[in-house]
């Protein structure tokens, strides 16, 4: 597991579907970047100049989607994780 740290997430990346409704398979090279996840986990939050911590606008469980280059790989236990500052992510899927 990884503990993200000041105003950093990690997420569960999603890939969409790797299969068409007419039933054609998506070759990887084909592929776009997947740009949501689920929420894993959150850090305390960016320390502001009063020294107080900023509260973090997501929370595990959250599925976010951020934007399309951002943040860096992480593989960890057979899983593709991302970790994302909170300003990468564009908004929560309800």
């Amino acid at each position: 597991m990884i503990k993200p740290l000041g105003d950093n997430i990690v997420v569960k990346v999603i890939d969409d579907q790797e299969q068409t409704t007419g039933g054609i398979y998506i070759p990887d090279s084909a592929k776009e970047k997947p740009q949501k996840g689920e929420v894993i986990a959150v850090g305390s939050g960016k320390t502001l100049d009063s020294g107080e911590k900023e509260q973090m606008e997501v929370k595990v469980g959250d599925v976010v989607l951020y934007a399309k280059y951002s943040g860096t790989d992480v593989k960890l236990d057979n899983q593709l994780l991302k970790v994302l500052s909170i300003k990468d992510v564009l908004g929560i899927l309800l």
